[in-house]
């Protein structure tokens, strides 16, 4: 699933709404790839944890792909691993396949 623009408080509860719709329908392994977005604050962030929580209960695996802007984010708070980032597309693919 690509996103672009800001994932933010005015964008978060549609964002959400998306990746829970996804993963419901479809609970296959996933890649947000969130590399095209633009801005991410800490309601954002909060959405990314409650998908990953929400996947692990469901055991739905996934991987997170960033920019430099999102990496830095979820880095300053220490959830890069929590939240499975990876560098590349290709990364995140081939993690998911080793899983």
């Amino acid at each position: 699933m690509r996103f672009a623009g800001q994932l933010d408080a005015y964008s978060e509860r549609q964002f959400e709404e998306f990746i829970t719709r996804e993963r419901d329908d479809r609970p296959l392994p996933l890649v947000l790839d969130l590399s095209r977005i633009d801005f991410i604050d800490s309601s954002g962030l909060g959405s990314l944890v409650k998908f990953a929580k929400a996947c692990r209960t469901a055991a739905v695996p996934f991987q997170l792909v960033g920019n430099g802007r999102v990496n830095q984010t979820v880095k300053l708070v220490r959830l890069e691993t929590f939240l499975n980032l990876q560098p590349s597309l290709d990364s995140a693919v081939g993690q998911l396949k080793l899983t």
